[in-house]
């Protein structure tokens, strides 16, 4: 949802995603790619299960050919149908023009960000991604929150649990997560970087 992806250039074998954050779709769904590769070499489920494999016997079934070998259980056609429409509105805006806005946007929220003192701007690497993450000590992750959504910005606390090894190695107890989209503006950004200040 945020940047291109080939997967024959990466000679991918599987590629799995949720629908929800940069693709927009609705939360609960995603979806499986399999590989030409991983299917001729008859990798199979886990179990067969309605549309992965026909029953054939009352011990013996046959796997499905396609990659719905590895669907499981009900599929929620509303959730399908979100998104089919969220894949649809991300190509017609076009996935690169997607990359570059988001790049922008979060490149510009990660130079205000370090312009606010005692604010540590956390992404690491040459090539970054649209997902901004933040931390200072001036912060108490709950309050920074309501603060942040009483003036109607969306962001999260990544807490403590879900980075065993970054955390500690960055020094940090938590971060804030921010992930600028196409439909933001700089003007957003900027008053998100006015209500941090004003949270020191």
């Amino acid at each position: 949802g945020q940047l291109p992806l080939d997967v024959q250039a990466i000679q991918c074998d599987f590629l799995s995603a949720t629908m929800r954050k940069f693709l927009r779709g609705p939360r609960g769904a995603g979806f499986l790619y399999a590989s030409d590769r991983v299917l001729e070499a008859g990798l199979e489920m886990l179990m067969p299960d309605l549309h992965s494999a026909e029953w054939s016997g009352p011990d013996s079934y046959e796997t499905a050919d396609s990659a719905r070998r590895f669907e499981y259980y009900e599929m929620p056609i509303a959730l399908v149908l979100g998104s089919r429409a969220a894949v649809e509105y991300a190509l017609s805006v076009g996935i690169e023009a997607v990359e570059q806005r988001v790049k922008h946007l979060a490149n510009m929220t990660r130079r205000l960000l370090r312009e606010l003192p005692d604010v540590q701007v956390l992404d690491l690497g040459a090539e970054q991604c649209g997902i901004v993450t933040a931390y200072s000590t001036h912060w108490q992750s709950r309050p920074l929150l309501e603060k942040l959504w009483a003036e109607n910005i969306n962001c999260r606390v990544s807490p403590p649990g879900v980075a065993q090894i970054d955390f500690p190695r960055k020094g940090v107890p938590w971060v804030l997560r921010i992930s600028p989209h196409y439909y933001n503006t700089e003007e957003e950004i900027r008053y998100l970087a006015v209500v941090l200040g004003h949270a020191l």
